[in-house]
């Protein structure tokens, strides 16, 4: 399983922290690389960022490029998203999920968690 945790209400400005296990199927699976996508209502899906658990390469989509950080634990196959400087267009279901490589889409090909709710709003 993956499964999500830290989302949250952050006012404009302000900071949240993510994070996201595998267990269980998933990790049996041999993933090397954990992410998060997210999805807003009435809008598709939109990759956030990847993180290779084993050399800690880290990709970000533009639009949370220099506030987002994904960080990672090997040793507890949990990874991290440090979101800073949060704005209202951030509101979203942010879902971790595995695959086998990072790829330049940022889609996600493994194991998807069910999610954490993230909303930005004064």
């Amino acid at each position: 399983h993956v499964v999500e945790s830290g989302g949250g209400l952050a006012q404009p400005g302000g900071s949240l922290r993510l994070s996201c296990s595998v267990t269980g199927a998933a990790l049996v699976a041999d993933y090397n690389v954990m992410g998060w996508f997210r999805q807003a209502p009435g809008k598709g899906r939109e990759g956030v960022s990847c993180l290779s658990m084993s050399d800690g390469k880290t990709a970000y989509a533009d639009s949370v490029k220099g506030r987002f950080t994904i960080s990672r634990d090997k040793a507890k196959n949990t990874a991290y998203l440090e979101m800073n400087n949060l704005n209202p267009e951030d509101t979203a279901l942010y879902r971790c999920a595995t695959d086998y490589l990072c790829k330049h889409d940022l889609t996600f090909s493994g194991y998807w968690g069910q999610g954490t709710q993230v909303n930005v709003s004064s």
